[in-house]
């Protein structure tokens, strides 16, 4: 007999997770959420360390698409202010804000090849894409071997998708860029990225519960359908009852709460052989002297491992105390998608700190967190992404690992969360059409 019975749970407070418990809950389910960290937000959370509030991952959050009509759906308040400008590139020493120009503007100052470019990323726009074989970095030699314009290339498939440009399909790389949205506006939470979910929290919180600190330790299937979450709350194992599951815990780790017996035979492989965690390096840094003075995210052009950097004390000055500077800088190890030395990529990371900003000995390093393994900064690379289905009847999965082709980033996971609820409450709504 089960302890309680809600209409729905949701394992992992992460993006995709809130997101769906916020629309099933605005859907009329009660739902639960549980997850075993005592905050919301998963890989994308924030932490105080004396005084500033860190990112634990992901901190730019889009405006406008899928993320922001949650927020608008369910009603709650999205607090994220946008740097002016948002993007730029540093080159040669040289910021480019490409804001307006685009990749036109970018790649004009940069190469010859310009043009040829381009049109494959108008043949993109019209749907004729390469096959997912090819890598970016192979499709961009065909083009032109300018070393500035594939390192500003690895650089960005290491902001946007934590691999690198010899690891992305090519495909996916241009999905992203022509169809899914690049450039878009954008924008940081002065409470660090744990407000927007904390706004989700209180969403969800109308019309179900939040358990945090509490891991689940069994996913129940009868008959090829899911019946139920097994639960440690307050030291104590407890059963929940429901018929609809949605875990944001990743594939691997679903199938291994239920059991690979209880799915199918195809799925199992899927998850034990298809799946590319990628890994990234993120650095919190503060400085009592500007490091650099561009308001949002600055991406590299030559670097050993170095993508990007956001300086986010230029817009939301409540995450430093007074006085500070605070930064998050991104860096992408060698490979991505594979085993890795951590202390010798970490090094290269900050030897090219270093190499940018002269100043960069004299700032404080807050943390340095490599996201890898099982808490990785994608759980499958772009292109390389599962099915949100299972194979078992009401469980589904959400979040990073499962996104639409050539997506990536928060808006992914969003856009996961839609995709699954829209499913569910259109079922619910024709069971009860029909008196089921």
């Amino acid at each position: 007999m089960a302890d309680q019975r809600f209409d729905a749970v949701v394992v992992g407070a992460g993006a995709g997770g809130l997101c769906a418990a916020a629309r099933l809950a605005h859907g009329g389910l009660r739902t639960l959420v549980v997850d075993d960290k005592m905050r919301l937000g998963g890989r994308a959370s924030t932490e105080e360390i004396d005084g500033f509030k860190v990112n634990i991952g992901a901190i730019a959050i889009e405006f406008g698409g899928v993320f922001e009509e949650t927020f608008n759906t369910v009603g709650a308040s999205l607090n994220i202010r946008a740097p002016e400008p948002a993007s730029s590139f540093l080159i040669d020493g040289k910021l480019v804000d490409v804001g307006r120009g685009g990749w036109s503007l970018l790649l004009g100052q940069l190469t010859k090849q310009a043009s040829r470019i381009l049109e494959k990323f108008a043949d993109a726009r019209s749907g004729n894409l390469p096959d997912g074989r090819q890598s970016t970095e192979d499709w961009l030699k065909g083009y032109t071997n300018n070393a500035t314009v594939h390192a500003l290339f690895r650089n960005l498939c290491a902001a946007i998708f934590a691999c690198n440009a010899a690891e992305l399909p090519a495909r996916a790389f241009l999905t992203y860029f022509t169809s899914k949205g690049a450039f878009k506006r954008f924008g940081f939470c002065p409470q660090g990225t744990i407000g927007v979910w904390n706004a989700l929290g209180t969403a969800i919180a109308r019309n179900g519960e939040i358990w945090l600190g509490t891991p689940a330790v069994k996913i129940h299937t009868i008959d090829g359908r899911v019946d139920g979450v097994t639960v440690t709350r307050d030291g104590k194992q407890m059963r929940i009852d429901t018929e609809i599951v949605i875990s944001n815990a990743g594939p691997k780790a679903t199938v291994a709460l239920a059991g690979e017996a209880a799915f199918p035979p195809d799925y199992v492989e899927r998850v034990r052989h298809d799946l590319r965690p990628a890994a990234n390096i993120v650095i919190n840094i503060a400085s009592r002297e500007p490091l650099m003075v561009h308001p949002g995210i600055v991406t590299f052009g030559k670097t050993r491992r170095l993508c990007n950097m956001a300086n986010l004390t230029a817009t939301c000055p409540e995450l430093a105390p007074p006085g500070w500077n605070l930064y998050v800088a991104y860096a992408v190890p060698v490979p991505a998608l594979g085993d890795f030395d951590s202390d010798a990529e970490v090094e290269l990371a900050l030897a090219d700190l270093r190499e940018q900003f002269s100043s960069f000995d004299q700032a404080r390093i807050l943390s340095i967190r490599v996201m890898r393994d099982d808490w990785p900064a994608q759980r499958s690379c772009a292109g390389y992404d599962l099915p949100r289905e299972t194979g078992i009847a009401g469980l589904w999965c959400v979040g990073d690992a499962v996104k639409e082709y050539g997506n990536g980033g928060t808006q992914a996971c969003a856009e996961t969360a839609k995709l699954v609820t829209d499913a569910i409450l259109a079922s619910r709504q024709k069971k009860q059409a029909v008196g089921i």
